[in-house]
C-alpha cells in the first residue's frame, strides 16, 4: 500500500503518520519528490482501512500495490533513483560506462586496460577476480590477488572498481571494492542477496540466464528489503533457442524495467552477444532505448585473453564505441 501525501504536509505530520503505521507492525518507506511525498507500507496491510487513511487531511490518495516487489517498485518511488559511486552517478539522467577485462590476469594488463578505458571516457573499471566457468578446467580467476590488482589499477587511474562475488565467505575480501557484482548464476542465491543487503554499498545485479523481469526485480527486492537500496539492474541477455549469438539481448527489458522500477538499468552487450563485432551496434541500441549505462569487456590483447576473448574489444574499438554512444545520447536526451 502507498499513501500519497499532499504538497503542504509538514515533517511533524509525516512523523506522526509514520509512527502510527509502525505501531501496526508495518515497515514504512518514505520517498520525498519535488512535488509530492510517498509513504510506502510493507507488510500485512490488510488490517489498514484504506478509506480511513485517505480521509486524513494530509493524504491525497491511497493505492494498494499488487506486485510482490515493493521497494523496487516505481509506485513506491516515482522518481528515478540515482546511485553514487565515488564521483560517478548512475541513473536519473546520468549515463555510466563500466569497462575492463573479463578476468584480471596481471598487474601490467589491468593497469594498461584501466588507463585506456579511462582515456576513452569509461567511468568505472570492471575486472573478474573470481570467475564462474562452465568447465572446472577453465581459468577461474586470481581470486584475492585479482582484487589486489584491481585496487592497484584504481590507485593508478582513480576509477572505481566493479567485480563479481561468488560466495558469502568471500565478503571480507570485498571491503574496498566500490561496486559488488552479482552474476547471472547467482541472481537467485537468496542467502547471498540478504547478506549484500546488510551493506551500504552499490550492488550490480545481473539478470539470470533464463529469468523473467519479475524474478530479477524480486532478487533486487531481497537486497533492498535487507536494508541496502543501492541496486543497479543489468540486462545481459537471456538463453533462447538462438545459437548464432551467445545469448539473446532483450533490449525491451530496459524500458519495461524502467516502467516497473525506479532502479537504474544498464546493459552488457558483451555477454549478451558473445561476439566483439556485435558489441558496438548493441551498445548503440542500448543507449537509444533508454539504458542508464553500459558494461563492456575490453582487453589489450583479446586473442591471448584467458577468458572471453571473442567478445572483448580492443582499446581502439572501445574508443570508437564511446564516440558513437555519445552521439546517440545527444539525440535521445
Amino acid at each position: 500500500m502507498i499513501a500519497v501525501l499532499k504538497s503542504d504536509v509538514t515533517d511533524e505530520q509525516i512523523q506522526s503518520l509514520t509512527g502510527w503505521f509502525e505501531e501496526q507492525g508495518l515497515q514504512v518507506h518514505i520517498s520525498k519528490g519535488e512535488f509530492q511525498t510517498i509513504v510506502g507500507l510493507i507488510g500485512d496491510t490488510s488490517r489498514i482501512d484504506g478509506d480511513l487513511v485517505e480521509s486524513l487531511d494530509m493524504v491525497e490518495s491511497v493505492k494498494r500495490i499488487s506486485e510482490p516487489f515493493k521497494k523496487a517498485n516505481r509506485k513506491f518511488h516515482p522518481e528515478d533513483s540515482e546511485i553514487s559511486v565515488g564521483n560517478t552517478k548512475i541513473g536519473a539522467g546520468n549515463f555510466a560506462v563500466i569497462a575492463g577485462p573479463c578476468s584480471v590476469e596481471s598487474e601490467e594488463q589491468i593497469i594498461a586496460v584501466a588507463e585506456s578505458v579511462k582515456a576513452s571516457g569509461a567511468t568505472l573499471l570492471r575486472g573478474g577476480a573470481f570467475k564462474p566457468r562452465t568447465s572446472p578446467y577453465d581459468f577461474q580467476g586470481l581470486h584475492e590477488e585479482g582484487i589486489k590488482l584491481l585496487l592497484k589499477a584504481k590507485q593508478a587511474t582513480g576509477l572505481p572498481i566493479v567485480t563479481e562475488i561468488m560466495s558469502i565467505t568471500h565478503l571480507p575480501l570485498f571491503d574496498d571494492v566500490d561496486v559488488i557484482q552479482v552474476g547471472a548464476r547467482n541472481m537467485q542465491n537468496f542467502e547471498l542477496l540478504k547478506e549484500l543487503g546488510k551493506l551500504n554499498k552499490p550492488i550490480l545485479l545481473k539478470r539470470g540466464l533464463s529469468s523473467t523481469l519479475k524474478e530479477l526485480l524480486m532478487s533486487a527486492e531481497y537486497i533492498m528489503a535487507a536494508g541496502n537500496e543501492n541496486v543497479i539492474l543489468c540486462e545481459r541477455g537471456i538463453r533462447t533457442f538462438e545459437t548464432y549469438t551467445r545469448n539473446t539481448l532483450d533490449l525491451s527489458a530496459v524500458p519495461m524495467l524502467k516502467e516497473l522500477s525506479h532502479l537504474p538499468v544498464i546493459v552488457d552487450p558483451s555477454h549478451a552477444t558473445g561476439l566483439a563485432r556485435l558489441v558496438k551496434p548493441m551498445a548503440l541500441a542500448a543507449a537509444a532505448c533508454g539504458a542508464d549505462g553500459l558494461m563492456i569487456e575490453v582487453h589489450n590483447n583479446p586473442q591471448k585473453a584467458l577468458c572471453d576473448g571473442a567478445q572483448s574489444l580492443t582499446p581502439e574499438q572501445f574508443s570508437d564505441v564511446m564516440k558513437n554512444v555519445e552521439q546517440i545520447l545527444k539525440v535521445v536526451r
